[in-house]
Formats: structure tokens, sequence, C-alpha cells
């Protein structure tokens, strides 16, 4: 089943053409990762995609349903965490429902459950300065996740990250995936990242941003360290290199 639909989706501020008309398909349940260099138009991609910008031309429907600028459709976690650092991870995993109204008993139940599962149990009553780098990651991710949105953009969320936790919060991440069954969009720099993560590898071009290449990814899950010097890792791995260094891409 197609989840999320852009129909020729495209996107200026003033004179500069930030996304081309773009069209994609999304099926449920999927893990898509999205890479292109710097200011190809991604983030504004996902802000689209989320209502927070509407777009100049196209349309974006979720389950059939045309959501151009309204938000509340999606789950959305950036690079920075964005914890707020006078709140313990209890607390910053239920921040949505406090800001859109009253968290209950069942709230912050649901928050020590996916707390617990995900190796966070003990922390509960921790703020986010004694807390590391993969663990404020995986806190606000666990805040995205409780929104309960079968669709969640995630932008670089492991960009900052040094290459150890970044590959254990990658393999953190594929388990919550298989256990939750969401849809993720997954934008990164990091192509081999991209490939070790995803179904789908979609490549975009310098701004002015359009899709260049929809890769199907043929490796196998579930991944291990092992995966990353597979032939056919590295052979999609070359493809998508290619493009994003080729000069007319």
């Amino acid at each position: 089943m197609t989840l999320l639909e852009l129909r020729d989706v495209a996107k200026t501020f003033g004179d500069t053409i930030a996304l081309s008309p773009t069209s994609l398909a999304i099926e449920e349940g999927s893990f898509v990762a999205i890479v292109g260099p710097s200011g190809c138009g991604k983030s504004t991609m996902f802000n689209v995609i989320a209502g927070l910008l509407t777009p100049d031309g196209g349309d974006v429907l979720v389950k059939g349903e045309r959501v151009n600028g309204t938000t509340g459709h999606v789950g959305y976690m950036l690079q920075k965490d964005l914890l707020v650092p006078w709140r313990t991870v209890e607390d910053n995993i239920t921040m949505a429902k406090r800001l859109t109204g009253r968290v209950s008993a069942a709230d912050r139940e649901e928050a020590r459950a996916v707390a617990r599962q995900y190796g966070l149990g003990d922390f509960l009553r921790h703020y986010p300065t004694a807390l590391s780098g993969g663990m404020r990651q995986r806190v606000a991710f666990m805040r995205t996740l409780v929104t309960h949105q079968t669709l969640l953009l995630l932008d670089e969320p492991f960009g900052a990250l040094d290459a150890q936790t970044r590959l254990e919060m990658q393999q953190w991440l594929l388990q919550v995936w298989r256990d939750t069954g969401r849809t993720v969009l997954f934008i990164t720099h990091d192509v081999d990242e991209s490939i070790f993560l995803s179904d789908r590898v979609i490549v975009m071009s310098p701004r002015p941003g359009r899709v260049v290449a929809d890769f199907a990814n043929p490796l196998p899950r579930p991944r291990t360290v092992d995966t990353l010097i597979e032939p056919a890792f590295i052979d999609l791995k070359t493809k998508v290199m290619r493009l994003l260094h080729r000069e007319d891409a």
C-alpha cells in the first residue's frame, strides 16, 4: 500500500528554486533513504511533507488524501536532539503531549515502557546533561515514536555522532523499525548509512534538487557489520557515489 505520494511537488524561495518538481511513492512499512549534496532540497522536501511549508506546485498525499500545508500526519526528528535541558528523560519523551495538552498517566506509562524496551529504563529520572550523544538521540527518537504516526521523517539524526556510536545507533534503529513496523524516510549525507539502513536509496541532484535515481536495495535483512563488505553493498555504493560526484548530476 502506498502511504506517501509526492506528485510534482516544487518549492521556491524568492528567485531560488529549492526543489524542482519531484514525484515519489513510498510504500507503507518501508525504510527509504535520501542522499544528496548540501542544499539540494532534502530538508525542504521534508518540511513540505510535514506541512511546515506549502508547496508552490504539486501535491502531497498521505493514504491518498491531499495534505498540502497541514500538519499532524508525520513524526519528525531533526539532527539536533532538541531535548529540554531542565526536563527528565521521561518528560522529554512525553514532550509532544505536553505541548498539545495534558500528559496523562497512560502517556507516562508508555514513555516508561518504551524507555525500558530500548535500553533507557534506568535513566528515566536523568537529565540530558547526564546522557551520552547516542542516548540523547534515543530519547529524541522515542519522543518521535510516541506520537503514534505511521510515517517518520528522520533528518540526519546521527550526523553529529562518532563512527562507532553511529553504527550502534543504526543497528538500534533497525531493531526499533522491525519492532514497530513504521514507515521511515531518512535523510543522510553518508552513503554507507543510506545503504545499511534502507530498502531503497533515492539520490538527489544539486540545487535545484530533483531525483536522479531510485535504487532498490538488494541486501538481505537482518544486517550486520559484515554487510558493509558484501559485494552487493560495494556495488550499490559505487553506483550512488558515481551519481553524487558526476559533474552533470
